[in-house]
């Protein structure tokens, strides 16, 4: 409890009079009844240092406001049910799974967008209980689903919705989180025999290992994503992977793979004016995606042309991804000082820094920290 409190705050950059100050502006605008500002400074501090438990109705306001589990949040593991004899309850559940999978997935999938959506606009943090209690439904349904047939389509949406959910996780700070919904997503990709859905999720994963410190083997396994029955990969799928692959390459200082893997991407994707493909909405991919990912690619190369192509993507940005605009805006905050422009450095960092604090990216916020520290 103690340390998911404080590491879940302050990876938010947050001192304990700010957690203060959010929590009563959140309960103000719910109108929910309280404790006083002083008595909650009391409380933050008690429930740090473990003289205080969290209670239900103060763990129901932090959760969405640090993005964080409520097992991440008191320091506990959860704890199943034990029956004595639980055959009637089991049968019941099988029985069930088996008869209502076809009603069931649909809902799944349509969930999955809904969060999606909320996601990308607002941001993570506060969609932790949905998505939390969304996971479980899939999970326990997938858990008493017993035949193919049954379980491939939820084990399908089940791989779908722990990518975004890992990817969350990685963007709220809880590393150990979104390692281990990456490695669900992977199982269910495998017991849906979907290549896709498995490409994407160790294409992502590769993404923890690279901010982890290992960026050799974060390419390797975008490597190895693309090497996951690239027949059966669709064509967007393809170029998504050699992008990411371009991306690690660069931070890790490769260039002619960066380069190598970026031209890739561009011949792979189809420009057939689409976003998504119908069998691979996890990935949101066009040629105005791409523009913006290829300066992001360039200005870690420290490539002047980075600049352009930022600046253009800029003016076609979508304003509804909110969360990926806060990066577009710290890569022309690093193209500019790379260029010893400090007043328009400035200006996209403060860009930068509100759109990552409206989405809650703890991800973003460090960015925006290290980029301030060179200004």
């Amino acid at each position: 409890m103690t340390n998911g409190l404080k590491i879940a705050r302050t990876g938010r950059g947050w001192s304990q009079d700010r957690l203060v100050y959010e929590i009563r502006r959140f309960a103000e605008q719910r109108l929910l009844d309280i404790a006083s500002a002083a008595s909650l400074k009391t409380y933050v501090s008690e429930w740090e240092n473990g003289r205080r438990t969290v209670t239900d109705r103060y763990a129901s306001i932090l959760r969405p406001l640090l993005g964080v589990t409520d097992s991440e949040l008191r320091g506990v593991a959860d704890v199943e049910e034990l029956q004595a004899d639980g055959y009637a309850d089991l049968l019941s559940r099988i029985d069930a799974a088996g008869s209502l999978s076809e009603s069931l997935v649909p809902s799944f999938l349509a969930q999955t967008e809904l969060l999606r959506t909320m996601d990308r606009q607002m941001g993570a943090a506060g969609l932790v209980d949905q998505m939390t209690g969304h996971l479980a439904a899939m999970e326990d349904a997938l858990t008493f689903a017993v035949l193919p047939g049954v379980r491939k389509p939820i084990a399908a949406a089940l791989a779908g919705a722990s990518t975004l959910a890992a990817w969350q996780a990685l963007d709220a700070g809880a590393v150990d989180r979104a390692w281990r919904r990456y490695e669900v997503a992977k199982k269910a990709a495998q017991d849906a025999d979907s290549p896709l859905y498995l490409a994407h999720a160790m294409g992502e994963q590769a993404y923890v290992l690279a901010e982890a410190g290992r960026p050799q083997l974060a390419i390797e396994l975008a490597r190895e994503a693309q090497r996951v029955h690239p027949e059966r990969q669709s064509p967007r799928l393809r170029a998504w992977l050699a992008a990411t692959e371009a991306e690690l390459c660069a931070t890790a200082g490769y260039e002619p793979e960066a380069r190598a893997a970026l031209d890739r991407a561009t011949s792979l994707l189809p420009d057939d004016g689409e976003l998504r493909d119908a069998d691979m909405l996890s990935i949101f991919l066009n040629t105005d995606h791409l523009a913006r990912w290829r300066g992001n690619v360039l200005v870690k190369l420290g490539d002047a042309s980075a600049m352009e192509e930022l600046y253009t993507s800029l003016t076609g940005a979508d304003a509804s991804f909110v969360r990926a605009n806060s990066g577009l805006h710290c890569d022309l905050t690093q193209a500019h000082l790379a260029r010893g422009e400090l007043e328009d450095a400035r200006v996209h960092l403060q860009q930068a820094r509100l759109l990552a604090n409206r989405t809650g990216s703890v991800r973003y916020r460090r960015r925006v920290e290290l980029l301030t520290g060179r200004l």
